[in-house]
């Protein structure tokens, strides 16, 4: 049977030999079983979750391997790579299981980012206490406890050694950039992040990662962990989507297909199909809403969470008298289509 995933990855390490971070440029869901068998006869692999750590005189090995089940993108890797000082390690899945070395998390958060699986296609679990925290540099990845040495080593050659963020995750760009996007900002786009072709996200957008679009949207605002936009949606300039990693908050985000999240609005529920959250409105799943009928007049008021899921819904906020309205949205917004079609 294929196994659940294959990369052949080269990384980085601290002093110490701790694996800071692993790039994939060729990550592969199921492979075939004749690829790993062909592999097996270079690397000792056993079967199972393994993440192989490779010398370069395997390379060569590898890509006959490689060669002999016709993966010539594989073969590339491997090609490319002779002659490299930089670790390597070869990452088998054979299942999709709760990841547990740091080459495993890189291979699926690759996996995603190449859009080979969707946002909650994976498990992640217990993901965080594997990701070292690291500075992320202009000469790569550096491990906190070496930052001293090696800005001195740069300041001692004339330089500066250039420390962009420091966090558990980098930026989705360097690692994999999917057809069909434009970004304002790599850096607002982490690494594991689901970006749908079609999709522009300006320089205040954010994505986080196992969360994204689905396809065609405007990003101007904030996409947290685990939120899915669909298919012709947008996220108006300074909106907000609520996040699954705190607060104690299980519901998933999301938002249907061709939605519009109004500037500086919010939404902390699952939002159904042709959904309209106005300007400035936000829409918790504890938020006391007012159903109106087509004449304007009130239904009953119910909490907003019973609306979960639900499509053809505008969320407005009474300039008079302050109450959430909801009424159907008949009129489903249309999105720019200037804006997306020469994505």
């Amino acid at each position: 049977m294929p196994n659940f995933a294959f990369g052949l990855g080269v990384g980085t390490k601290s002093s110490t030999g701790e694996w800071l971070e692993v790039y994939y440029s060729a990550p592969l869901l199921n492979a075939s079983a004749e690829l790993i068998d062909a592999v097996s006869g270079v690397v000792a692999y056993e079967g199972g979750n393994a993440a192989i750590e490779l010398k370069d005189a395997d390379l060569k090995k590898l890509e006959a391997a490689f060669l002999s089940v016709g993966a010539k993108d594989q073969a590339l890797v491997t090609e490319v790579l002779e002659g490299t000082k930089q670790p390597l390690v070869l990452c088998i899945l054979a299942s999709d299981e709760g990841p547990t070395s740091t080459a495993e998390v890189y291979l699926k958060l690759a996996l995603l980012s190449n859009r080979l699986v969707k946002p909650h296609g994976l498990s992640l679990a217990g993901m965080f206490g594997l990701l070292p925290n690291v500075a992320w540099t202009n000469e790569g990845a550096v491990a906190l406890e070496d930052l001293p040495r090696r800005q001195l080593e740069a300041r001692a050659q004339g330089r500066v050694l250039d420390v962009q963020s420091v966090d558990k995750f980098p930026k989705m760009a360097n690692y994999a950039v999917p057809a069909g996007i434009r970004v304002g900002d790599t850096s607002r786009i982490r690494l594991g992040a689901h970006v749908g072709e079609g999709t522009t996200v300006m320089h205040e957008g954010f994505i986080n990662f196992n969360a994204g679009t689905l396809g065609v949207s405007m990003v101007e605002g904030r996409i947290s962990a685990g939120v899915v936009v669909g298919n012709g949606s947008d996220v108006g300039g300074g909106a907000s989507t609520m996040g699954t990693l705190s607060g104690g908050n299980n519901v998933v985000i999301s938002v249907g297909e061709n939605c519009l999240l109004g500037a500086n609005s919010g939404l902390g529920i699952p939002l159904g199909d042709r959904c309209t959250v106005e300007a400035g409105l936000y829409v918790t799943g504890g938020s006391k809403v007012t159903l109106l009928d087509d004449q304007n007049n009130d239904v009953e008021v119910v909490k907003a969470a019973d609306l979960a899921g639900k499509p053809d819904l505008l969320f407005r906020r009474n300039s008079q008298n302050g109450r959430i309205e909801v009424k159907t949205n008949k009129s489903a917004i249309e999105l720019n289509e200037e804006l997306h079609k020469h994505n």
